[in-house]
């Protein structure tokens, strides 16, 4: 190898850095190894030009755009908004506000922010670090900052947007100046976005573009879709039509949860993940919800309709680009005032009880409550458009080459007299068979992410169907001989029915891969244990391995597990920390701040 002769040569490197730099490149697939290269020549002429590195925003007046993103659509709308002001002659900088200096905030001059909103009004996690900065006493006057704010959500959500609203209201009490007004927008956003972000370049352009250089950049950071290398064609707006090639169920037959495990090929499409990644599924709607839907508004299912520019019938139109399994307050709005219905304009107008209304309740559920006529194109109208399904992907490419790998809990209940199936987890498990085609691709998530040293021992927590990424984790740490130290934390109902994996972990146990595995079924006995009970129960040895500086991540329901594990984590780390609450809560933030405590929660 050419690395193994850098040593004996005239190099710069040192032996231990010559021994990092082929650790790293001998997990490398090609295309990742050119990705590299391109990315190292481009920050060495950078450097050459005496800017900084893509996490410091240089101190001339560029455009810095920091995301804070959960599932990747605010990562996006940054890099799209780099686009437009590189076509108008500005230099821009996208950073992931994870990789941001909060020490280079005093030095911006002009600033966009695209964030989203998680869990309860709070920021995502890559948001944490510059949110808590922004509101602490360190936080400095803003007076020579000009700003603009863009907020993803869903209305469907109480905190809808609170994080933006949170950024703009901090930035403007520090002194900044706004450029333009933040907008607020729903799941549906990409029109709007788009709208917004050429409005807010336009404002700066003569700004910008008279105190820039010549030739605009776009300095994004490694993982996002405008950096050097993106080897696929295929992306969210152009996705890839892969096989199916397995749907294995794997849970029992008594089991309350109907789990699959799910194989697609990727051969052909050049897509490529890491462990930790996202697989984006594009499904069709259920052909018995859209007849019964059109049966409930008495509208012909050829019935001609205009969406998106596009002539299409009504039928079509349902079955493949509208949202039908998940409400959400305007459809309810739309809804009621297209028929008239006073009554359900009142429900509508009480923004608390219509949430509560529409928790469990599909599009059908609705019109089936309220009945009323309205014309095909009212219908269309009052419908937002499908959004794909992000799952966790549950393999390392290192162990299954071209496949993806999903492990998805069938979404199945019985409501208001009658049975209802999720969209997407519908679509995988019931209505494609293998050999047929579905819609992907991958969404890359460096917020969650194995350490960079296979020394570095991590600490694992996913019950349910949280178990996948980390399934991912342990493909890769054992394909690269990690070797440090691997613990999982897994729970589910039963041991018999709900066990996922078991013989793959058992066998990784066996073999070292896996150090420790820790189970807790919550049925199995009269008292209920769960994974939190586990860590409380393990908790001087989990200390023990955080202070030998263990990365820990947690993966799996955001609404319950996360904050009772968290809570597990807060109380373990006072006890065997002899950290007081507030200490604890800070100890958990600055591991976040480092990249060593992670969260896939949903």
């Amino acid at each position: 190898m050419l690395l193994s002769s850098l040593v004996a040569q005239a190099s710069p490197l040192s032996e231990q850095q010559v021994s990092q730099l082929q650790g790293l490149v001998s997990q490398l697939n090609p295309i990742q190894q050119a990705w590299v290269s391109g990315y190292l020549a481009a920050s060495a002429q950078l450097a050459g030009q005496g800017a900084g590195a893509p996490v410091q925003a240089a101190a001339s007046a560029n455009l810095t755009i920091l995301f804070g993103s959960q599932t990747g659509n605010a990562r996006h709308v940054a890099e799209a908004i780099a686009k437009q002001a590189q076509g108008k002659g500005i230099v821009a900088n996208v950073v992931d506000m994870a990789d941001y200096k909060t020490t280079q905030l005093k030095n911006e001059q002009y600033l966009v922010i695209v964030t989203s909103t998680y869990g309860e009004g709070e920021p995502p996690e890559n948001a944490i670090g510059l949110h808590n900065f922004l509101f602490s006493k360190k936080a400095p006057k803003l007076t020579g900052l000009k700003y603009a704010v863009l907020g993803l959500g869903d209305t469907s959500y109480e905190f809808f947007c609170k994080t933006a609203q949170d950024f703009d209201q901090r930035l403007a009490e520090l002194g900044a100046t706004s450029v333009h007004a933040r907008a607020d927008l729903d799941v549906d956003y990409q029109a709007q976005a788009d709208s917004w972000s050429n409005e807010v370049i336009a404002k700066l352009e003569p700004e910008l573009t008279a105190t820039t250089a010549p030739s605009a950049q776009v300095i994004a950071w490694p993982g996002s879709d405008t950096t050097v290398g993106t080897a696929s064609q295929y992306s969210k707006q152009a996705p890839f039509a892969a096989e199916l090639y397995t749907n294995q169920k794997i849970t029992g037959r008594d089991s309350a949860k109907d789990v699959r495990h799910i194989e697609i090929s990727l051969a052909g499409s050049g897509l490529t993940y890491q462990p930790g990644d996202a697989l984006g599924v594009y499904f069709s709607n259920d052909p018995a919800l859209v007849r019964e839907l059109l049966l409930l508004t008495a509208i012909a299912r050829d019935t001609p309709v205009q969406l998106g520019g596009e002539t299409l019938t009504v039928e079509q139109a349902l079955t493949e680009q509208l949202e039908l399994t998940q409400s959400y307050p305007a459809f309810v709005e739309k809804y009621a005032s297209a028929t008239n219905n006073a009554t359900l304009s009142k429900l509508a107008a009480d923004k608390a009880e219509l949430r509560t209304y529409i928790g469990e309740r599909q599009i059908v559920d609705i019109v089936r409550d309220y009945p009323g006529l309205l014309s095909a194109q009212q219908l269309v109208d009052a419908l937002r458009k499908q959004q794909p399904r992000l799952y966790s992907i549950a393999s390392s490419q290192a162990e299954v080459e071209d496949e993806v790998h999903l492990t998805v809990a069938v979404v199945r209940y019985d409501a208001y007299g009658t049975g209802h199936l999720g969209g997407a987890s519908g679509f995988l498990a019931e209505r494609l068979a293998e050999g047929d085609k579905v819609k992907v691709f991958v969404e890359h998530n460096n917020n969650f992410r194995l350490p960079a040293s296979n020394d570095t021992p991590v600490i694992m927590i996913g019950p349910g169907t949280g178990i996948a990424p980390f399934r991912a984790f342990l493909q890769q740490r054992d394909a690269s001989g990690a070797q440090g130290k691997n613990w999982l934390f897994f729970g589910n109902p039963h041991f018999t029915q709900d066990f996922l994996y078991q013989l793959e972990l058992q066998n990784y146990l066996k073999r070292g891969v896996l150090s420790k595995l820790d189970v807790a079924f919550s049925r199995d006995q009269a008292a209920k244990v769960y994974v939190q009970d586990k860590l409380r129960k393990n908790g001087a040895e989990i200390w023990q391995w955080l202070q030998q500086g263990a990365h820990l991540y947690i993966c799996g329901d955001a609404n319950k597990m996360a904050k009772d594990v968290q809570q597990a984590l807060l109380d373990i780390v006072q006890q065997y920390g002899n950290h007081t609450a507030e200490q604890a809560q800070k100890y958990l933030d600055e591991l976040r701040i480092a990249k060593r405590f992670q969260k896939d929660v949903y």
